[in-house]
């Protein structure tokens, strides 16, 4: 894959992630002010999460929360790119994979730089199911990972071939 190609299939899933991300949280934080929203299976109320996924970390101290799901994931996020950006010999797939789950990482890392902790604002119910409360970051990056999964099931990395005889002697 020549390198142009590769920079637009990182730039527009990482880019419309991150917009996506970005616009639907600022509508949330407005528009479920008064309260939440439910419509079929969905339900929209607005919350701030300083925790990771479903939470995780919420109690730990503010300097430690800020180590682990700012630092860590910002450095995470630069070297993610930049590998991503350097791999010449990924699949498109593995690529566009690598780069929803980059800008969903990126989405949420914004939030926790300007409001300290993560909008989330969607909850999924049905047949007696129900997912916690989560973002478009989180659903990027969980199909980032699905789709990285499914290219690597269907693409395994290549086995190493056995060493060939040498053909000069003849036995």
């Amino acid at each position: 894959m020549n390198e142009r190609y590769r920079q637009v299939l990182v730039a527009v899933p990482l880019l419309a992630t991150i917009g996506c991300d970005q616009a639907t949280k600022h509508l949330a934080r407005s528009l479920l002010a008064a309260g939440p929203v439910t419509s079929g299976p969905l339900t929209f109320v607005h919350a701030q999460n300083p925790g990771a996924f479903f939470s995780v970390g919420a109690g730990l101290p503010e300097w430690l929360r800020y180590g682990l799901f700012t630092l860590s994931v910002a450095v995470a996020l630069l070297l993610g790119v930049r590998a991503l950006l350097a791999s010449d010999g990924a699949s498109p797939t593995f690529t566009i994979a690598g780069a929803l789950m980059a800008g969903g990482g990126a989405g949420n890392l914004i939030d926790r730089l300007r409001e300290g902790s993560v909008t989330d604002f969607v909850i999924f119910r049905a047949a007696g199911f129900s997912t916690g409360i989560f973002n478009i970051a989180d659903v990027a990056i969980t199909a980032g990972a699905l789709l990285l999964l499914a290219s690597a099931r269907n693409h395994p990395p290549s086995q190493p071939r056995p060493p060939e005889k040498d053909r000069s002697t003849r036995s």
